[in-house]
């Protein structure tokens, strides 16, 4: 006789959103199409203009969120010389949770000659929540990427506050197949303390990594001239072959302002109109 715990817990697997997307782009005759699309779950990706030279994917999660318990995964696959940017049509938002993590895994390749944008809007982090996220990154020699994720702690115009939640984020960059990035972010308990020691965030909530390749000091020269723009602190550096920007502000709109600012002088073209909005 099955206990009520059991019983208890398969309802809540039952009731959890799980989405995935697979997305495949290549170039033909200097056009980028999209060359397969699978949909499963709440996630979706669509295409709002037509195929161009650089096509633009929105990623739209119906579920309106994400909840303890929930996964998604999302794999982007860029052939050689084609060229694609990817953003979210609004930002996500991670709700708070009882007991099991969200997990989100990004799976991004890019070819030879090929350029990826993956510009998704915030990452919303509500009191209480807890995220594992990874993002695995295979470019191939002579492949372009400009990546950008950005988090923030609760919406301070909102009055919310994050006292409690956990973050771990998992990132590998490879080019040809060796590893030439790793980075791991681990924050849970008492987050707004934490936030609060100049180690760490100094008080600031809204946090943000750009990832630029190939960089190099020219690329850290152009964000370090915009430094009379930004609201919140901003730091460069380049070394084997890509540059890091990153990010940190005292709420999401000052974050975004930088992020904008950085983005367009990086990107050297228009963000996602819906980035503007």
């Amino acid at each position: 006789m099955r206990h009520a715990a059991a019983d208890a817990a398969d309802t809540f697997a039952a009731n959890r959103a799980v989405g995935r997307i697979a997305l495949a782009v290549a170039a033909n005759n200097s056009v980028t199409r999209r060359s397969r699309v699978a949909e499963q779950g709440s996630l979706r990706v669509r295409c709002p203009g037509p195929p161009a030279d650089e096509l633009e994917a929105v990623i739209v999660n119906t579920a309106g969120g994400v909840a303890g318990g929930d996964r998604f995964d999302l794999d982007v696959a860029v052939a050689p010389r084609a060229r694609l940017v990817v953003t979210t049509a609004a930002a996500e938002k991670v709700y708070r949770t009882l007991a099991p993590d969200a997990t989100i895994d990004v799976k991004l390749a890019v070819g030879a000659g090929g350029s990826l944008a993956w510009l998704p809007q915030e990452t919303i982090l509500f009191d209480r929540a807890r995220l594992r996220r990874s993002i695995e990154i295979d470019l191939a020699e002579g492949a372009k990427l400009l990546l950008a994720e950005a988090i923030v702690f609760g919406r301070s115009g909102m009055g919310e506050a994050v006292e409690d939640c956990s973050l771990f984020d998992r990132w590998r960059l490879r080019r040809a197949g060796a590893l030439l990035h790793a980075e791991a972010v681990r924050l849970d308990g008492a987050i707004a303390a934490k936030l609060a020691k100049p180690a760490i965030a100094k008080g600031g909530i809204a946090v943000a990594t750009v990832l630029v390749v190939p960089g190099d000091e020219a690329t850290v020269e152009g964000v370090r001239a915009l430094g009379d723009e930004f609201r919140g602190e901003v730091g460069a550096s380049a070394w084997n072959g890509f540059a890091v920007v990153r990010f940190c502000a005292a709420d999401g709109a000052a974050l975004r302002h930088d992020l904008v600012s950085v983005l367009t002088s990086v990107r050297g073209a228009a963000l996602p109109r819906l980035w503007l909005n």
